[in-house]
């Protein structure tokens, strides 16, 4: 995996961590995995791109939508 960087909104980071016991820290690893799928949401995709990356991180499997922010 190339160099990435990762961006947030801290309000959902905050919301995420209390609905789901995930914070976006913790989440980015999933995109590390070396096993990861990456699949594109189209239900979720009407009004910009979408996908989902499913990783494991630690001893969990982990889901992470996420949007390609430009360059």
């Amino acid at each position: 995996m190339t160099h990435q960087s990762f961006e947030w909104d801290q309000r959902r980071n905050t919301t995420n961590q209390k609905a789901h016991g995930v914070a976006f820290e913790e989440a980015q690893f999933a995109f590390f995995d070396e096993n990861r799928i990456i699949a594109h949401d189209e239900k979720h995709s009407s009004k910009e791109e979408r996908w989902f990356c499913i990783g494991k991180v630690g001893d969990r499997i982990l889901t992470v939508r996420f949007t390609y922010g430009s360059s």
